[in-house]
């Protein structure tokens, strides 16, 4: 289980939907909270997530400053789809669905 440590916890993650062909990178200070959202939008939303359904954790990273979080997110959406997949399963071997495992 993945718990949030100290009082500055910035998240950067990659979701994507069920037979993980969409990928979503997004940052946000509460994790639980955010994957909570994109899975219950407010009706008519429409969003990325939404219209793809990105409702699924597969990889993140925290950060104590939000600078550098930001920062992180950039980097990675710039990224090709093939090094975003490399860095997932280097994270997440099984690419399994981590959203049970955030507290």
């Amino acid at each position: 289980m993945y718990k949030t440590v100290g009082t500055h916890n910035y998240y950067i993650y990659i979701s994507t939907n069920r037979t993980k062909t969409v990928l979503y990178t997004g940052v946000t200070n509460n994790l639980l909270e955010r994957l909570y959202f994109h899975k219950n939008p407010e009706a008519h939303s429409k969003s990325f997530t939404t219209r793809y359904k990105c409702f699924y954790l597969i990889y993140f990273e925290r950060y104590e400053n939000i600078d550098t979080a930001i920062a992180r997110e950039k980097e990675i959406k710039g990224w090709s789809r093939a090094k975003k997949d490399n860095l997932i399963v280097e994270f997440n071997p099984e690419r399994k669905f981590l959203n049970d495992d955030i507290v």
